[in-house]
């Protein structure tokens, strides 16, 4: 199996609500390349199309969508110098999947392992003041974190060093990762 790294390619993870699109966001506003979370996107869909694979429905075919559309994100990249900043990588579908106690397909499994990012993934840590529910993101603050602490798992048991951000501004953990992203590609 020849594995594909991509050093450009960073990845912010961790749980919901925990400051991760804000981040990304702000990292597009600058002129970074920025990949979205697929999960919100898939949510808004299948609910606009009267579907099921929602994850308070059918979280198997959720996890499917995401993952396909996780591997996707990765493969259009063009290969370019240039950072690229993901919000949630293709092993968050794993996490996923084992926090919901649902089987983890081998093609899945694969990827992660074949499919490779940046060694440095950036955590967004669980942190109770800038957590909010909205009619996307459902889960509790405890789910929250139980959700960081399965990417946790999974990141580390790819291989990957694990660099949690600060409380911070959003400002100040842009700074954070471009200051470790820019250091690591020199």
């Amino acid at each position: 199996m020849n594995k594909k790294v991509r050093d450009h390619f960073f990845i912010v993870t961790g749980g919901p609500g925990m400051g991760k699109t804000a981040i990304i966001a702000a990292l597009r506003e600058m002129g970074h390349i920025t990949v979205p979370e697929t999960g919100r996107e898939i949510i808004r869909q299948q609910v606009a199309a009267g579907g099921q694979a929602l994850p308070w429905a059918n979280r198997q075919a959720f996890a499917r969508l995401m993952f396909e559309q996780s591997l996707q994100d990765y493969l259009e990249q063009p290969a370019t110098s240039r950072p690229v900043f993901f919000d949630r990588g293709i092993a968050d579908t794993i996490g996923y999947l084992e926090l919901c106690r649902l089987r983890v397909p081998e093609e899945m499994e694969r990827a992660a392992t074949l499919y490779r990012f940046n060694p440095t993934v950036f955590l967004t840590p669980p942190w109770m003041a800038i957590y909010e529910h909205d009619k996307e993101r459902k889960q509790s603050f405890k789910e929250a974190v139980q959700t960081y602490e399965s990417m946790i798992k999974v990141y580390s048991r790819l291989g990957y060093r694990l660099v949690k951000l600060p409380e911070a501004t959003v400002a100040e953990r842009v700074a954070f990762i471009l200051d470790k992203a820019l250091s690591l590609l020199l």
